[in-house]
């Protein structure tokens, strides 16, 4: 389909680009840019948010392509940081073609892919992009990759920046690359970077749009982390009834809160009755399914409309109206700890470049281009003095063992010369092979594993990945199932803690809250997945929802693909659940002592039980695992289940490599596991030997069995035994 009428008429609906595309920024240097992406194997384009360059760029690639008549069987993929961007900049582009989404214009997101044999432009999740490459290494269906909002540096990105760079010596002639970014490729990093993985990379910068934004700092000194969401909702609620008209958009420091603050605003408003003018809350998070995000670019017909969201819009999404940014000045992200072998959520003031992007949306798109408005929840000092630069990348925070398995199942065999932006942390690499070694994925040469071979199929973590892929040997997999599709979405109860602790007594299982998942799934199922359900039990329906979707999307992996039994365990047998949970997180272990503090065996350190989780009906069992470590000052774990500490020292266990003890510093937990240990092998020599106990006499036994004990613990022996 040539493209003619120098460039002024839409190929897919034969009429003239609107005239909203045409004020976009990329658009006044379209020709600009087609001539250097014809001119160039490797071309970064430099673009501020809110330019259009993930919406147009992409069409301006595709409308070259088919009219340069190439190869129409090959598509072009546009890779997306957030899931959030992927499906809402996906379906403003198949509005703006006039194609219907999931045809000519497509998505792939982690568990769910919506493209069709028709498909030309695919908008796809990075990481979903290196499990592509895992099956095809040549990625030989696309002619064009674009690698959009590169400033963010996720993992995948990262690594599918490096990827690519070896990818282009063997397709030399028909792969192009487009790399886009918000932000300056003038940093250290970047340069050296290209300048020895990409030298005849060609980089085009699209002058910056100012407009101007006035910043209202907090007056006093920086606030609590604990306390933030109340100031969140005060300065809403002040916006609202103060300001002029105009959207806000508020940006919170993880999805598990927007509900609660929607709830939170929206009560506040009922208060105030006709003091305050009608509103919209619009809540967006990464679950909700593509019809409720796209009302984020509904325009209301009165009233001010009022997003609440998290950093996944910094720099992926542009919301058309927002006036008034809400900037929280938090972030919750994971971050690793390879002496601990532990991955905690931690809460964490954002950086500069955070804070700068989130202010930028206010006032950028509106239609009368006044003077923005970004309310910062923290002083000027904190942003002079306290926040860093830059946005710590994820290679050098996250727990590396993904990346390893991804590594490995893209051929790459040499992992310190691999094209990395920065190097990662040697620690963590160390650790990410441990790790691995442990689950059984890499054997001790640290070569790939028939068992990692299957786990790297799954799109989840290896500690997941091997929950699931041992659950046929506990009878189990249809509950794993279950629980880890609850476990790949946020917390699934909204609303106030004192209105949810009743309704979670419904749900309650005395061993903890793997399985009170379970029974949330299996009623929600029963329930016949009715909305009014799930709000008369305060849980979210999109939550409930999605996981449903995932469930489906790990059972067609388990069951088509790798031919794994499908099984269910007896009603009221949870060892074997529970025992296929520890198959995969055994390594986040904790164990109750003396003093009444729960101590971890790595690294000796002490947590609580986070208080949503499961009280365990009162009691504090001996032994728990758990999947998650929330760093604060009380270092809260969270999503906990029960264990027999007899399980942890079964030879025969998929986890008994990793508990040699004597890697472990002195601890309780520690003492008591060498002492089931030495029953379990005088046990077994007995058993060997076919002895009938007491048949060499009371004191040889206890001889022979204390010859077993390590010597620090062969004190005591009367009290002992």
């Amino acid at each position: 389909m040539a493209n003619s009428n120098g460039g002024n008429i839409n190929q897919w609906t034969g009429q003239p680009y609107s005239e909203k595309r045409k004020n976009l920024a990329v658009w006044q240097h379209r020709d600009e840019f087609l001539n250097a992406f014809r001119a160039n194997q490797v071309l970064a384009l430099v673009a501020q948010t809110g330019s259009g360059k993930s919406t147009q760029i992409p069409q301006f690639v595709l409308d070259d392509i088919t009219s340069s008549d190439v190869c129409s069987k090959m598509m072009i993929a546009c890779t997306q940081p957030q899931k959030v961007a992927v499906m809402s900049v996906s379906h403003r582009v198949a509005e703006e073609m006039g194609v219907t989404i999931g045809e000519e214009v497509g998505y792939k997101i982690k568990f769910e892919d919506c493209t069709s044999s028709r498909t030309v432009l695919k908008y796809i999740k990075d990481d979903m992009l290196l499990k592509e490459a895992m099956i095809d290494p040549l990625l030989q269906c696309y002619k064009v990759i674009i690698i959009d909002d590169i400033q963010e540096r996720t993992l995948s990105t990262d690594l599918l920046l490096g990827y690519l760079s070896q990818l282009l010596t063997k397709r030399p002639d028909d792969l192009k690359l487009v790399f886009m970014t918000s932000t300056s490729l003038e940093s250290e990093k970047f340069k050296s970077f290209f300048q020895q993985h990409y030298p005849s990379i060609h980089i085009m910068k699209l002058p910056e749009r100012l407009h101007p934004v006035e910043i209202v700092y907090s007056t006093h000194e920086e606030l609590e982390r604990n306390n933030y969401l109340d100031a969140v909702i005060k300065t809403v609620v002040n916006i609202h009834r103060h300001e002029p008209h105009g959207d806000v958009l508020v940006l919170l420091s993880e999805e598990e809160e927007v509900e609660d603050v929607c709830q939170k605003i929206s009560k506040e408003f009922s208060k105030l009755g006709d003091l305050v003018g009608p509103m919209k809350l619009v809540p967006l998070y990464s679950y909700l399914p593509a019809t409720m995000q796209h009302k984020i670019h509904e325009e209301t017909c009165s009233g001010r409309k009022i997003v609440v969201t998290t950093d996944i819009v910094e720099s992926s999404l542009t919301i058309h109206g927002i006036s008034y940014v809400v900037d929280s000045g938090f972030v919750k992200k994971k971050v690793f700890d390879p002496k601990l072998h532990i991955e905690s959520l931690v809460m964490s003031p954002i950086s500069k470049a955070s804070a700068d992007m989130r202010s930028e949306h206010a006032g950028r798109s509106t239609s009368d281009r006044r003077k923005g408005k970004c309310f910062r929840l923290y002083t000027e000092e904190s942003y002079n003095n306290n926040l860093d630069l830059e946005t710590c990348p994820e290679i050098l925070r996250l727990n590396l063992a993904n990346m390893i398995l991804s590594l490995w199942k893209l051929d790459v065999d040499d992992f310190w010369s691999f094209g990395y932006v920065d190097f990662p942390d040697v620690d963590s690499l160390v650790c990410a092979f441990a790790t691995l070694v442990n689950l059984g994925a890499l054997d001790q040469e640290c070569k790939l594993t028939n068992i990692g071979e299957i786990m790297s199929m799954f799109p989840l973590e290896p500690q997941m990945s091997k929950m699931l892929v041992v659950s046929p040997q506990f009878n189990c997999s249809e509950e794993i199932l279950s629980i880890s599709s609850m476990l790949s979405v946020p917390n699934c109860f909204v609303g106030y803690r004192e209105e949810q602790k009743e309704v979670k007594a419904k749900f309650h299982n005395i061993h903890g809250d793997h399985l009170t998942l379970l029974n949330i799934y299996n009623a929600y199922k029963q329930n016949n997945e009715d909305l009014s359900w799930c709000n008369d039990n305060f849980i979210n329906y999109w939550a409930l929802k999605e996981a449903d979707n995932i469930r489906q999307e790990l059972a067609s992996i388990m069951m088509t693909r790798l031919k794994l039994n499908k099984c269910s365990t007896d009603d009221n047998n949870s060892i074997n659940i529970r025992k296929s949970i520890l198959a995969g997180y055994f390594m986040n272990m904790a164990h109750l002592d003396t003093t009444g503090n729960y101590i971890t065996l790595e690294g000796n350190k002490v947590v609580n039980f986070n208080p949503s989780s499961n009280d365990l009906d009162g009691h504090k069992p001996k032994w728990v695992i758990f999947n998650a470590l929330d760093a604060t000052n009380y270092n809260f774990i969270h999503t906990i289940t029960t264990i027999h500490c007899d399980w942890l020292v079964d030879s025969e266990a998929p986890w008994s490599m990793y508990y040699e003890l004597s890697k472990f510093s002195n601890s309780e937990a520690k003492s008591i596991l060498e002492r089931l240990r030495a029953y379990a092998s005088y046990a077994r020599m007995l058993k060997e030997r076919k002895l009938a106990d007491g048949k060499l006499g009371k004191h040889a036994n206890i001889s022979t069995f204390h010859r077993l004990l390590p010597y620090q613990n062969n004190r005591k022996r009367k009290q002992r035994i």
